[in-house]
């Protein structure tokens, strides 16, 4: 999606992240009052475009960072930061590179980011804020404490949409027991697990900001989005029609890429989806093919999972077979097959049980 944050500034945002040694010596600066202009990276790119200085090559560490500062010039880094490569540098970007920045230090930035293609951070002295750019992308670090409320609020936003996410989940489980799902049933499905997703991807953005700060909602993260991924993939198994052109891969992507407005619209998503039948209406009649009911059959193999699917096609085959019928599949046996019928017979009453209590 276009609102996904490129992987090159997040790279950039985790180097610069509470508890990194880099984060220590920007602090120290921001404390000091000082300004600075730090390039990551030290390559024949970057050397091209400096200009005087020195050449330092010493183990970086944040006290030299924060009195190399002092100097009116740029700090040249190893890509790595574990090297403060050259210092007091001017730097020399093209001039035609596009800018939005006004002031010096910022629009330096800003066109050595853009031309190059390195991580460049600039030290605000009058605003005392810390800015990161990486190609076109600019994000300026908030408090940590900022940080962690807006993270918090995002982490209760998940906790009930990951609540409603379970009922429609359990509410499909039962009608696909009973034999009458719907393209809409499906699609409501996939997109409250789409929204869980991302918001679980805004929650990933601000734990890269907060570093080593942020490791308890890290944990609080992991427990809500336990199951989520599998079971999006598991129903998209069940319900979209593949052809020589239409997979799986391509399925999940296609959700993922699609617009907020495209998410709510059933007809857009079922369409988009490529869902079994083929139709559009979104109240279609649609059946399972078994792989999100016997993805939940403890331990059972994913070959064995694709065997059986492959054998009965339908979930209403896979529950109606017989204990033979299940152990006739290949590599599946009567000790599983008996396992196998256990399970779906437990899961089909309470999945029952639960949508009329």
């Amino acid at each position: 999606m276009a609102a996904r944050r490129a992987k090159p500034l997040l790279d950039a945002l985790a180097a610069v992240a509470p508890g990194q040694p880099l984060r220590e010596g920007l602090d120290r600066i921001l404390k000091a009052s000082m300004g600075a202009l730090i390039v990551v990276g030290d390559g024949p790119e970057v050397l091209n475009i400096c200009s005087g200085g020195f050449l330092l090559d010493a183990a970086f560490s944040p006290q030299r960072l924060s009195e190399l500062a002092k100097t009116d010039g740029a700090i040249i880094l190893a890509p790595d930061a574990s090297r403060i490569a050259r210092a007091n540098v001017h730097l020399v970007p093209n001039p035609n590179t596009p800018t939005t920045e006004t002031g010096t230090r910022h629009r330096t930035a800003e066109r050595v980011a853009r031309s190059i293609g390195v991580p460049v951070i600039s030290v605000s002295e009058d605003m005392a804020v810390l800015t990161v750019y990486m190609n076109e992308f600019k994000h300026q670090l908030e408090p940590i404490p900022s940080v962690l409320n807006r993270c918090n609020q995002a982490l209760q936003t998940l906790e009930r949409y990951r609540q409603r996410l379970d009922e429609v989940a359990l509410r499909l489980a039962a009608l696909e027991i009973e034999d009458l799902v719907t393209v809409r049933d499906v699609v409501l499905l996939l997109q409250r697990t789409e929204i869980v997703m991302r918001i679980s991807d805004e929650i990933e953005r601000y734990l890269v900001e907060l570093g080593s700060d942020g490791r308890l909602v890290s944990l609080q993260l992991r427990e809500l989005m336990a199951g989520v991924e599998d079971d999006r993939r598991m129903v998209v198994l069940d319900y979209f029609q593949p052809d020589a052109s239409w997979n799986l891969e391509q399925a999940m992507a296609t959700l993922s890429d699609l617009e907020m407005e495209e998410l709510l619209d059933p007809e857009a998503v079922a369409e988009a989806m490529h869902l079994s039948g083929g139709t559009k209406d979104a109240d279609g009649s649609v059946q399972p093919r078994g792989y999100r009911m016997l993805s939940k059959v403890p331990r059972l193999p994913e070959a064995q999972i694709n065997r059986l699917v492959d054998t009965f096609h339908t979930l209403d085959k896979l529950l109606r077979a017989g204990v033979d019928d299940l152990a006739a599949v290949d590599g599946v046996g009567e000790i599983w097959a008996q396992t196998i019928k256990d399970a779906l017979s437990h899961i089909t009453e309470t999945s029952i049980l639960d949508r009329y209590n």
